[in-house]
């Protein structure tokens, strides 16, 4: 993975790192027009890695902004099978999933 974008004053950060013992990426920081080149990435990267369910944790990110979410339904969308699980996301993420992609059977959300 990128690994951590440069922290600087003013500027977002993300950090994505794999998943310990299962298919999958946690993400930390915030996903947003500064983060959003890492977060495609690792999303690409997952999506290459796939066998049947991935997992992506999101309990250390503050905020993803709507561009991230597509990202993130664009690439479960793509995916030959299965589902991509986002576990403990920040509150946005479920609603704009719900708003924009109702019934995108490809993403679990488990709060």
């Amino acid at each position: 993975m990128g690994g951590p974008a440069p922290a600087e004053p003013g500027r977002a950060a993300l950090e994505v790192s794999l998943l310990p013992g299962r298919s999958g990426i946690r993400a930390r920081g915030e996903i947003s027009a500064l983060t959003r080149p890492s977060w495609e990435e690792a999303l690409s990267e997952l999506a290459g890695r796939h066998a049947g369910v991935s997992y992506v944790e999101l309990s250390d990110v503050a905020f993803v902004d709507v561009a991230g979410v597509t990202a993130l339904a664009v690439t479960a969308m793509n995916l030959p099978d299965g589902r991509v699980v986002v576990e403990n996301p920040p509150p946005q993420l479920p609603r704009v999933l719900e708003m924009f992609w109702p019934g995108l059977d490809r993403i679990e959300v488990a709060l």
